[in-house]
């Protein structure tokens, strides 16, 4: 079966967490959406619980990943997952997490199988894990390990937040500020350009994308003023890029590079911290906003958006940054697959 047949994979997230109902909400949309056919990798008992939770009448159907597409339109369908779950919303259960990690794990393996498009994760949390024996730091790593485990190939995973007019990568991500300077390598900006190069020109299709690079001090140090990391490790990292051909510029003051004027000049945004990263693409675009992964061998998208355990179960969770990844994971699988065959 060609991967323009295939279904998306989504696995369920921390079933705790809002994961099961904005994937049940999602389904639900899936019309008026317009959404590509998924299958949700869960414990169909627990998804038929928190449906019947939160009011809603819910065609299920227990499927292979190979008869999703033909379930799809008229029942959400279901590949069940080994482990079964503690259906307990907002109440993180360690017993719960070999479900999580399973779910991830299958969707992965679809993916390099040929069986799925590409891999859609609904969010997890990391202590339910971590008390359960879970030994990465989190998702994008463990995702990292089972590109490794399946390709024999390692990846460097890169986090990329898109939106409908900004896209952003932090290049260093989930560190305290305070480290933020130490961690920050003329290499590391580096190598994150290439892969988010790379990605934009397989993926998304921009032929010659622009990479806006963000200062890391205020005023991109201001000539050295305000911090001397600007000049000794950022712009050695833009000069390097320019010298392979990739159109990357800056350093450039972060307080002036999100506006709509500034964001016509380029196609993504390389931020040196999480917060320079994620503030401007979440406050333009909170519901609309998607998590990709660049850098491995399949696409992989997720909401914006965390666990929200203070509003589990209680009906109140939105699933517009679900569909918006949903959307994004088909086109990027569809980009790619285009380019693979050119």
């Amino acid at each position: 079966m060609g991967r323009s047949m295939t279904s998306l994979a989504l696995s369920a997230g921390d079933p705790s967490g809002i994961g099961p109902e904005i994937a049940v909400a999602a389904y639900m949309a899936r019309d008026t959406a317009g959404l590509p056919p998924f299958y949700l990798l869960a414990d169909p008992a627990l998804i038929a619980s928190r449906a019947r939770r939160l009011g809603i009448s819910l065609p299920i159907v227990e499927t292979t990943s190979a008869e999703a597409a033909q379930v799809f339109a008229r029942a959400l369908p279901v590949v069940a997952l080994a482990a079964r779950c503690v259906d307990s919303p907002g109440l993180p259960q360690p017993v719960n997490a070999a479900a999580t990690i399973e779910a991830i794990h299958r969707a992965v393996a679809d993916c390099l199988a040929g069986a799925a498009a590409a891999v859609v994760t609904c969010p997890i949390a990391k202590k339910p894990l971590y008390d359960a024996g879970f030994r990465f730091p989190g998702h994008t790593e463990y995702l990292a390990h089972l590109a490794a485990r399946h390709c024999g190939v390692e990846a460097m995973p890169v986090m990329m937040l898109a939106g409908p007019d900004l896209r952003t990568v932090p290049v260093t991500i989930h560190i305290a500020l305070a480290e933020v300077p130490k961690a920050l390598t003329t290499e590391l900006i580096v190598a994150t350009a290439r892969i988010t190069a790379t990605d934009l020109i397989s993926r998304f299709g921009i032929a010659g994308p622009r990479l806006a690079i963000a200062g890391l001090n205020p005023h991109a140090g201001e000539g050295g003023a305000m911090g001397l990391e600007d000049e000794r490790i950022v712009r050695p990292a833009v000069d390097i890029l320019r010298a392979e051909g990739i159109d990357a510029f800056g350093p450039l003051p972060a307080d002036t590079l999100f506006h709509a004027r500034a964001r016509a000049g380029y196609d993504v945004a390389l931020c040196m911290y999480h917060d320079q990263a994620l503030i401007p693409a979440k406050a333009l675009a909170f519901d609309e906003a998607v998590n990709v992964t660049l850098g491995l061998p399949f696409v992989r998208t997720s909401p914006d958006h965390g666990t929200a355990f203070d509003i589990a179960g209680k009906g109140l969770a939105r699933a517009d940054s679900l569909i918006a990844a949903l959307k994004l994971a088909r086109q990027l699988a569809d980009t790619d697959a285009k380019a693979a065959a050119a």
